[in-house]
């Protein structure tokens, strides 16, 4: 399946009854207020999805703060949400889909193949003029089945010993990368050999992706041209997702490492680089 869908894709499915699980995962860091503004305005149908408690495990010491989930804990929450095998999933959020990566990400690692990404998310329905609602959406219990795996992933071992021969991105905002401000984890900086690559630059103003060759030759300009294996962190493993999402657009394949900034930065034993 295609990693995007755009809004009147997702519309015209909507009208003619094609069957569409289609998720909110309204999130940004630092706002806890996601189900409260879900309640207030989503797209009809669409079900809420809690980030921190369904797309995480709880973070335990030298995990990083939002450990991916246990495959058992992702596939109940997947039936929760209503997913069945062979459903159509859509995910967005209010936020360029940087939230909504995460859920997609995890899909396709659990071998769930027909998830996307609605490009633009929740401002692009809005601007098209489509309908919202408000409340909390009923639905049925799915009964899919999830695997594990699917997706590549790198571990704090294959980065720790400084041994990566590919192209480590770093998703982050280009002064955390740098090192002049750190507002959530233990020290400031990027582990060396990181090359910036800062996840907002994956959008166009009005928060949809920019076009694949566009993509592609941003990130050739990063020397993440697929000549070489490509890994991608951030924060805490979420918005790596979506640059994840933004390099498989550009026709590049890219594993994540989910402990990310949190999980290094928290090894005292690890070296940090700063500066550009």
């Amino acid at each position: 399946m295609e990693t995007l869908m755009n809004v009147q894709t997702l519309r015209d499915r909507m009208t003619s009854g094609a069957q569409t699980v289609l998720l909110d995962v309204r999130w940004v860091l630092g706002d806890p207020h996601g189900h409260r503004n879900y309640r207030e305005a989503h797209i009809p149908g669409a079900v809420y999805v809690d980030l921190e408690t369904q797309l995480c495990a709880a973070p335990f010491p030298g995990s990083g703060r939002h450990p991916l989930p246990e495959p058992e804990a992702l596939q109940e929450a997947a039936r929760q949400w209503g997913i069945n095998d062979g459903d159509v999933v859509v995910a967005y959020d209010d936020n360029g889909t940087l939230a909504a990566a995460r859920l997609w990400w995890l899909l396709r690692d659990a071998g769930f193949a027909s998830v996307a990404l609605l490009d633009g998310g929740l401002s692009a329905w809005r601007a098209a003029g489509f309908e919202l609602e408000g409340g909390e959406e009923q639905h049925c219990l799915g009964a899919v089945t999830l695997g594990s795996g699917a997706m590549p992933v790198v571990e704090l071992p294959d980065l720790s010993g400084l041994q990566w021969q590919g192209v480590l991105l770093d998703a982050r905002a280009a002064e955390r990368f740098r090192g002049e401000v750190e507002p959530v984890d233990a020290k400031a900086g990027h582990i060396p050999g990181a090359r910036s690559a800062p996840t907002a630059e994956n959008l166009q103003p009005d928060k949809r992706f920019r076009p694949a060759p566009e993509l592609a030759a941003r990130f050739a300009a990063l020397g993440a041209d697929g000549n070489a294996p490509i890994a991608v962190y951030c924060g805490s493993g979420i918005t790596a997702a979506h640059e994840i999402a933004a390099l498989e657009i550009a026709g590049y394949p890219a594993a994540l490492y989910p402990g990310s900034w949190s999980q290094w930065s928290s090894r005292a034993e690890l070296p940090v680089a700063t500066g550009a």
